[in-house]
């Protein structure tokens, strides 16, 4: 599918005032799903994310034993007595959280299961499990590195080491297969622990399905004591968060393109891409936090010829919206953490080099660190999503701000999180079509 998005220019009206409801979190939702699987009982989880990768989540529960429900008010009802697989194998889909988080969840069982995945996630290495698993008991099998896996637990938890380098996902879900076992007395040690702020998310989630939660000696090490036998709940009820990495595009359209009201996002969240309100405001956009609201409009940004500098190398995903709001901004802005940008859906750092020089904005990457040169002379070009969903996006905010028609290829991308981002734009004045 292609999506054709006609310019504003940096000269004409900025589009009209909106309100848009930011999308379920599908880091919260993925999560939900697998503390909804190990714990034992029924939940109810409301404001269900309903992407791809969200789907692929209630899949996978499935094939482990789950059941799931939707009631009449759009929440879902999941039924679990643990990991009971039903199926031999578990499809991830493109979701990247999912495998890496499901993986030691499905080796709790002591069946002989094959997981796979679809798209770009064939092509993302594992070697992860190759080194920790066979610690744990887990007999595995993978493609050199890489999907499909084939795996025989059940898993065994023990004092482990690993390294947290890559993504902070693989602690995921090694901290809830633990707590699914009632780990006692066993400690998971990490080194370079990247996205620390995910890990809080996990842990909140976890706390709230009533899970054993082990004590965060500063991510450094994360402890399981023996506690003693509680009185198990059969009943949680859990509200999944909005979205901060889908709510970023939300607010950096409101900087570049017009005033938007963003409902849904929660300021106290532990989500990492929260961090986007500072880049926001030290570009010199206009932002104002309301108790259920954050407005954003535009205003001169970069004013002075200074643009932002950020460190997000724990909020990785914030790369795509923050090269959009800095190819609008005067001045260079210089944005740290390019390295967690290799194992994406794309390479992130060339991609986002690729499509912004089709649009005459400059990006140099030098080691660690991407520099954006913002320009108010964006060129209308045919661009590609690279089977990205938050290349698509980016494209899109930056294509209402070019001198005409910009087309984006495979612009479909963006279902893997937010199916109803188009959607989102046209009710916010902007004329999007496609074919």
């Amino acid at each position: 599918m292609k999506a054709i998005i006609k310019g504003l220019g940096f000269n004409n009206p900025p589009l009209g005032d909106g309100g848009v409801h930011a999308p379920a979190s599908k880091s919260s939702m993925q999560r939900a799903c697998a503390a909804a699987l190990v714990r034992k009982g029924e939940s109810i989880i409301r404001n269900p994310g309903k992407s791809n990768d969200d789907i692929a989540g209630l899949n996978v529960i499935k094939a482990l034993g789950a059941t799931v429900n939707e009631n009449d008010d759009g929440s879902l009802q999941i039924i679990s007595n643990g990991v009971k697989p039903v199926s031999s194998v578990v499809n991830n889909g493109e979701a990247g959280l999912g495998i890496r988080m499901f993986t030691p969840i499905v080796a709790l069982s002591n069946d002989e299961m094959l997981i796979n995945g679809e798209g770009s996630l064939l092509t993302r290495p594992m070697d992860f499990f190759d080194e920790v698993m066979p610690q744990l008991g887990v007999e595995i099998a993978s493609n050199k590195g890489k999907l499909p896996i084939k795996i025989q637990g059940p898993l065994q938890p023990k004092d482990i080491t690993i390294d947290g380098s890559l993504s902070s996902q693989f602690l995921t879900g090694l901290l809830l297969a633990y707590s699914a076992l009632d780990a006692k007395n066993v400690t998971i040690s990490v080194t370079n622990l990247k996205s620390r702020p995910y890990i809080d998310l996990t842990l909140s989630v976890m706390e709230s399905f009533l899970l054993k939660v082990p004590e965060n000696r500063n991510y450094e090490a994360f402890y399981f004591e023996e506690t003693p036998d509680t009185e198990h709940s059969d009943f949680v009820d859990y509200t999944v968060e909005g979205d901060w990495s889908g709510g970023a595009f939300l607010l950096v359209f409101g900087a570049v393109a017009g005033n938007i009201k963003v409902a849904g996002l929660n300021i106290a969240s532990t989500q990492a891409d929260k961090k986007i309100l500072e880049a926001l405001e030290s570009s010199g956009a206009q932002v104002i936090i309301r108790e259920k609201e954050i407005e954003v409009s535009s205003s001169p940004l970069g004013a002075g010829g200074v643009a932002f500098e950020l460190d997000a190398t724990d909020c990785p995903d914030l790369f795509p919206p923050l090269a959009a709001l800095a190819a609008c901004c005067k001045g260079i802005t210089k944005i740290t953490g390019v390295h967690r940008l290799a194992h994406k859906e794309s390479n992130r750092a060339l991609t986002i080099q690729e499509e912004l020089g089709k649009m005459n904005i400059k990006v140099v990457l030098k080691d660690n660190v991407m520099e954006i040169e913002g320009t108010t002379a964006i060129k209308a070009a045919t661009v590609h999503s690279h089977h990205d969903h938050r290349i698509a996006m980016m494209c899109a905010l930056l294509a209402l701000k070019a001198d005409g028609e910009t087309t984006i290829e495979v612009a479909e991308a963006i279902n893997k999180s937010y199916p109803d981002f188009y959607n989102h734009l046209q009710h916010l004045g902007a004329s999007v079509n496609f074919e």
